[in-house]
C-alpha cells in the first residue's frame, strides 16, 4: 500500500510504502481509483506545517496554554519532548476518496465486493473505511465527479442548517471549492444566490452556475451588494464558506441580513462579533460540523450504529447519497472545477501546485498502478545490506503503535538496548511511521505471522485493552517472552486464561506487565528508605487524572475497561510494591450518581489492606485542575513521612540523612522497567515482577472496579 503523508514539523509531503490494512468489523477495504485534494483544508494543513514554530504557536493559542500548564506539572524538558514528539507525527492527508470495494468486514451488509463507492478515506491506494462513511456511486456518475461528493456534503450540511426555501435570496461568502459547490446546491433548490469573493476567476465560475457576483477587491461594498440583491429587505440567509482570520465575513453577513435572518459558518473565519448587529435583528448564527449528523460520534462512525431515518433524516452517509443523486441528475457539474490532474505517484508535485497556485480548485489524483501490487502485508523498513547484525540481545516484536507505544514505550525499549525486529499494526501506516523512526527491520499487518515468527524472541503488546489477554495467551503458547502494557486483562475469566497459558510454559517464558512506576528512581529511593521500617505503613496515592470524554475508547468498558482497570491499576501495583505484602482486603467507593457527571467511576477512592497490617488509599480523581500535581505519593511510617510529586520531586520528613531528591526531568521508570525485562531475558533470570504479584494486582484491580460498578 502507498499513502500520502505530510510532515507537520516541516510541511513536506511524501508518499510512503506501508503494509496494506486488514479488513475489520464494520469496515470496507477499498482499492482507490481517484481522490480529490481539498484545496481549502489541505492547503491550510500544508501551510501550517511549513510555518515556523513561533507561527504555529500563534495559530493555536489554546495549545500554548496547555503547554504552559504541562510545564508547571511535568517540567520543561518533559514538555519539550512531548511537543516535539507531537510535531514529528506525520498527518494523513485527504478525505475525498473513490474506489472499488475489495473486501468486507463482519457486520457490513449493504455493500458487496466490486461496488464502486465514495468514502472519506485518505489519499492512499488502499483504504479501510467504516461502513457509515461510504456510499454507492450511481452508474452514470464518473469516478472523477464522485470524488467531489464529500466536499459537496460539507456545503450541503451548511445549507440544511440554514434551511432555505424556494425563492429565498442566499449569499455565499467565499467561493472556493466548497463555496462553488454550495452555489450549485442552492440554485438546484430554487434559491437566488449572490456569491462574494476576492478572486474574480472564481466569481466567473459562480456566475456560470447561476449566481450574481460581488468582488470587494474592485471596490464593491458587500453589504450594499447584499441589500441591493435582496431588493432592499435584507438577505434571508448567508453561508460563510471562506477561510480567513478576519471577522469581516461574519460582520458583513450580519449587516446584510434581514430581521431574523440565518447565518451559518461552514468555513473558518475570525469570530469577533458585534452584539448590536445580531441583537437588533435577532439573527441566528450557527457553525456547521463537517458532513452532517454522525460526525465525531464513535457509535455512528466506528461502531456503525445508524440513526433512525424517521428521527434523523440526513446523516453523513445520507448526505453523501443525496449529493451523488444530484450529480446523477446533472444538478451538480464539477467539470469546470477540475483545474489539475496528477498521477498518484506525482502527489508531491500536486501539493506544490496547491501551495503555489492559489487559484487551484479541484486537484485530482489518479490511481492507475497495478492493484495486485497494493495488498502486500509485509514491508521491509531497512535495506538488506543495512540490516543489523544479529546480537545476543533478545529480538523484539511490537504489536501496536498508538500514542503511548510510539511516544514512550518503543523509545524506552530502544534506549534500553532492545533489538527491534518487526512492528505490527492493523492499519499499516503507523507501523511504518514509528518503525522507521525507531529502526525496526520490518512492518506488517499480519499479527499472527509475527506471533509465530521464529526470529522474534519476545513480544511487546501495546494495543487496545480488550485485546491484551488474547494476545498474551497466543504469544505465551508460541513460546515468546511477553511484555504487555497494562492492564493484563479486563475480567477474571481473561486472567484465568492467561494464568493457564503461563502455567503451561513451565516458567520458561517471562511475563511482564508495564507497571513502570515501581522502577522510577524516586520510588526506588522510597523503597530503600522503607526497608529499615519494621512496622506497618500507611499510604495515600493520588492520581489527578483529568477528565476525558465519555465516548473515549478507554471509557468504554468492553474496549478500554474503564479508567480504574486501565489506569488506576498502576497505583494498585505501586502500593503493593511499597507495602511488600499480600493484598488481603479491598474497599472501593465512587462519586454518587448525579446530573453533573455522566461517568462517576473515574472519581473514586480504593482502600487496600495488606497482610502485614499496612493499609492505604488510592484517590483516582478525574475532576481536578491541571495545575495540581497529576500524581502524588505519600507514605507515613514510624513517625516519618515521604511525599513524591509528579515523579520529579521527593521530600522527606523526619528521615535521618534524607531531606529531598529532585530531578530536572520527570522519570516514571519506563526505561528502567524495559531494561530490567531485557536483562532478565538475557540472563535467564526471573521476571522483574513476580507472576504472583502480576496476577494478584490484576485480580485486585478488577475486584475494585466491580465494587464501584455495583454501587448505585
Amino acid at each position: 500500500m502507498k499513502q500520502i503523508l505530510q510532515d507537520l514539523a516541516k510541511g513536506d509531503t511524501s508518499i510512503v510504502e506501508a503494509p496494506a490494512p486488514r479488513v475489520s468489523r464494520g469496515r470496507l477495504l477499498i482499492d482507490t481509483s481517484v481522490s480529490l485534494i481539498s484545496a481549502g483544508t489541505e492547503r491550510m494543513l500544508v501551510d501550517f506545517g511549513k510555518a515556523s514554530f513561533l507561527d504555529k504557536a500563534r495559530q493555536q493559542p489554546e495549545k500554548v496554554k496547555m503547554v504552559l500548564e504541562k510545564i508547571q506539572t511535568d517540567g520543561l524538558l518533559t514538555t519539550i519532548e512531548a511537543v516535539q514528539s507531537k510535531l514529528r507525527q506525520p498527518l494523513l492527508l485527504g478525505y475525498c476518496n473513490v474506489g472499488v470495494v475489495s473486501a468486507l468486514g463482519p457486520g457490513v451488509e449493504d455493500f458487496a465486493v466490486g461496488d464502486r463507492v465514495l468514502s472519506n478515506g485518505p489519499h492512499a491506494d488502499v483504504v479501510r473505511v467504516p461502513k457509515n462513511l461510504c456510499a454507492k456511486i450511481p452508474g452514470n456518475v464518473s469516478d472523477s465527479t464522485a470524488s467531489f461528493a464529500v466536499v459537496a456534503s460539507i456545503g450541503l450540511q451548511g445549507i440544511r442548517l440554514a434551511n432555505p426555501t424556494l425563492g429565498e435570496c442566499v449569499v455565499v461568502i467565499g467561493v472556493g471549492l466548497i463555496g462553488l459547490l454550495t452555489v450549485q446546491l442552492l440554485r438546484a433548490q430554487g434559491c437566488r444566490v449572490l456569491a462574494i469573493d476576492y478572486d474574480q476567476s472564481k466569481l466567473e465560475l459562480a456566475k456560470k452556475f447561476g449566481a450574481e457576483i460581488c468582488n470587494p477587491c474592485t471596490g464593491e461594498d458587500p453589504v450594499a451588494a447584499g441589500n441591493a440583491f435582496s431588493r432592499g429587505v435584507g438577505v434571508d440567509a448567508v453561508l460563510v464558506t471562506a477561510a480567513t482570520k478576519s471577522s469581516d465575513p461574519v460582520t458583513q453577513a450580519a449587516r446584510m441580513s434581514r430581521k431574523r435572518g440565518r447565518i451559518v459558518m461552514v468555513g473558518v473565519t475570525g469570530l469577533e462579533l458585534n452584539r448590536a448587529d445580531f441583537y437588533e435583528k435577532e439573527l441566528s448564527f450557527q457553525v456547521s460540523c463537517s458532513y452532517g449528523p454522525g460526525r465525531y460520534d464513535t457509535n455512528y462512525e466506528d461502531k456503525g450504529l445508524d440513526y433512525p431515518l424517521a428521527f434523523v433524516r440526513w446523516t453523513e452517509q445520507r448526505n453523501f447519497e443525496a449529493v451523488l443523486d444530484m450529480m446523477s441528475s446533472g444538478a451538480i457539474n464539477v467539470d469546470l472545477l477540475i483545474t489539475h490532474k496528477f498521477l498518484f505517484e506525482e502527489a508531491p508535485k500536486a501539493y506544490e501546485v496547491l501551495t503555489n497556485e492559489r487559484s487551484a480548485l479541484g486537484i485530482l489524483l489518479e490511481y492507475s498502478h497495478d492493484i495486485s501490487q497494493r495488498h502486500n502485508h509485509f514491508t521491509p523498513l531497512v535495506a538488506t545490506q543495512n540490516a543489523l547484525t544479529p546480537t545476543e540481545k533478545p529480538s523484539f516484536g511490537f504489536i501496536g503503535a498508538g500514542n503511548y507505544a510510539s511516544r514512550i514505550l518503543i523509545p524506552a525499549f530502544k534506549n534500553a538496548g532492545a533489538e527491534l525486529h518487526t512492528i505490527s499494526t492493523s492499519g499499516g501506516i503507523n507501523g511504518v511511521i514509528h518503525g522507521k523512526k525507531s529502526a525496526f527491520l520490518h512492518a506488517t499487518t499480519d499479527t499472527e505471522s509475527l506471533i509465530n515468527n521464529n526470529e522474534v524472541d519476545a513480544l511487546a503488546i501495546v494495543t487496545q485493552h480488550n485485546t491484551h489477554a488474547n494476545f498474551v495467551t497466543k504469544a505465551l503458547k508460541a513460546g515468546k517472552h511477553v511484555f504487555v502494557e497494562k492492564p493484563l486483562a479486563l475480567s477474571h475469566a481473561e486472567i484465568e486464561e492467561v494464568e493457564r497459558a503461563y502455567s503451561e510454559t513451565g516458567g520458561k517464558q517471562l511475563l511482564m506487565v508495564g507497571f513502570n512506576r515501581r522502577f522510577s528512581p524516586h520510588v526506588q529511593k522510597i523503597k530503600s528508605l522503607l526497608s529499615s521500617v519494621n512496622e506497618p505503613k500507611s499510604f495515600i496515592l493520588t492520581m489527578n487524572a483529568g477528565a476525558i470524554p465519555a465516548d473515549n475508547w478507554i471509557q468504554q468498558l468492553e474496549i478500554g475497561g474503564g479508567r480504574i482497570i486501565g489506569e488506576a491499576c498502576h497505583y494498585i501495583d505501586l502500593m503493593r510494591y511499597l507495602a511488600d505484602s499480600e493484598i488481603v482486603s479491598i474497599q472501593a467507593i465512587r462519586m454518587g450518581n448525579n446530573d453533573a457527571h455522566q461517568i462517576t467511576e473515574d472519581k473514586a477512592s480504593i482502600t487496600l489492606g495488606f497482610a502485614d497490617g499496612s493499609h492505604g488509599t488510592i484517590h483516582y480523581f478525574a475532576n481536578g485542575p491541571q495545575s495540581f500535581p497529576k500524581e502524588r505519593v505519600e507514605v507515613f511510617a514510624a513517625g516519618r513521612a515521604l511525599q513524591l510529586d509528579n515523579f520529579r520531586k521527593l521530600k522527606g520528613y523526619g528521615w535521618p540523612g534524607f531531606n529531598k531528591m529532585n530531578l530536572w526531568r520527570q522519570d516514571k521508570g519506563q526505561v528502567e522497567c524495559c531494561k530490567r525485562f531485557i536483562d532478565a531475558i538475557e540472563q535467564g533470570g526471573t521476571a522483574p515482577i513476580s507472576p504472583q504479584e502480576i496476577f494478584e494486582v490484576a485480580k485486585a484491580t478488577i475486584d475494585a472496579a466491580n465494587q464501584l460498578r455495583s454501587q448505585q
